[in-house]
């Protein structure tokens, strides 16, 4: 199959599974919903994604994460954050329902790996050996801490229902990374 016909029915599982979403929860949702759906047998499923859960995994990192991957390789962070915040509101109550899933596949799991990929993917591209003080402070740290700060942004703004426009997201958390606690403590 060719890599279009493949990104075709990726897509097309990808939709199914969003529409069965907001009608269920994703724990509930059966492979066979998704592939009735979808309009494909079982197999074609699994000749694409292990389970439901590595099919959200591909939808965050397709959806989300690739979109803006050159722009953060070009340290064009601030337009990254809120391409991806504006994504999420787009499919808001797609992105609502799959918050909630917990557990051993849990939505800020897949989240956070899916984040943290992205990070180490562009980290690897950079020569940073000069610039990281300690060699305990590897890429792969540096990218997990900023993903578990951007996952917790994220699901926390998701959860309350993503009242704050993406641009006032992006510079909330643009704030945060940019200013220590002990910066935060000194402003009083």
């Amino acid at each position: 199959m060719t890599n279009q016909g493949r990104n075709a029915i990726d897509t097309l599982l990808a939709e199914s599974l969003k529409e069965l979403t907001i009608k269920q929860p994703i724990e509930k949702i059966t492979i066979k919903e998704i592939t009735d759906k979808a309009g494909v047998i079982r197999p074609t499923f699994y000749n694409h994604f292990q389970d439901k859960y590595e099919l959200l995994e591909w939808i965050i990192r397709t959806e989300l994460l690739e979109p803006v991957k050159p722009l953060i390789q070009n340290g064009m962070i601030d337009q990254a954050l809120i391409i991806i915040f504006a994504g999420i509101e787009k499919e808001k109550d797609f992105y609502t329902k799959a918050s909630r899933l917990e557990g051993q596949n849990s939505f800020e799991d897949i989240v956070k790996e899916c984040i943290t990929g992205t990070l180490i993917e562009v980290l690897e591209e950079k020569n940073l050996d000069k610039k990281i003080p300690s060699p305990w402070l590897t890429k792969e740290r540096i990218a997990r801490y900023h993903a578990q700060s951007l996952c917790f942004l994220v699901i926390t703004w998701i959860k309350s229902g993503m009242s704050m426009p993406a641009k006032e997201m992006s510079d909330i958390y643009n704030y945060m990374i940019r200013n220590s606690i002990a910066d935060i403590i000194g402003d009083n």
